[in-house]
């Protein structure tokens, strides 16, 4: 039998990550999270057991993708291959909505591989 579950999400009351990430709707195979006005700093070189696709609603970042860079403005989106090494450099504040295949925030999955494993956040749904 298929799962015919219709989720919705309020974002006034997702949880955060430890990241600062908010997270969205989340299913069984993709799930959805929101960056809001990230400061500009670079992030750490990180490889996760997960895909990333995201969208840029404001500001302006460069990410570092094996090796290849290219900078990220409002408009533009952007795919990040699991077990990629990659990092973003915050230019400007920034925001983004990113999906994640597998959903990131299950099984830990958001943990860099070879950092120490955590709970990981539990996810409210409003039905």
């Amino acid at each position: 039998m298929n799962d015919t579950t219709t989720v919705k999400v309020d974002s006034r009351f997702s949880p955060q990550g430890k990241d600062g990430q908010k997270y969205l709707a989340c299913g069984k195979s993709l799930s959805m999270r929101l960056w809001l006005d990230e400061p500009s700093e670079s992030k750490e070189p990180t490889i996760r057991e997960y895909e990333t696709v995201g969208y840029v609603l404001k500001g302006k970042a460069e990410l570092t993708c094996e090796g290849q860079t290219i900078s990220l403005t409002v408009g533009d989106s952007w795919v990040v291959p699991r077990g990629a090494r990659h990092n973003y450099r915050i230019i400007e504040s920034f925001s983004a909505i990113e999906a994640t295949s597998p959903p990131a925030e299950v099984h830990n999955r958001e943990a860099s591989k070879g950092q120490p494993q955590s709970k990981p956040a539990e996810l409210p749904l409003e039905r």
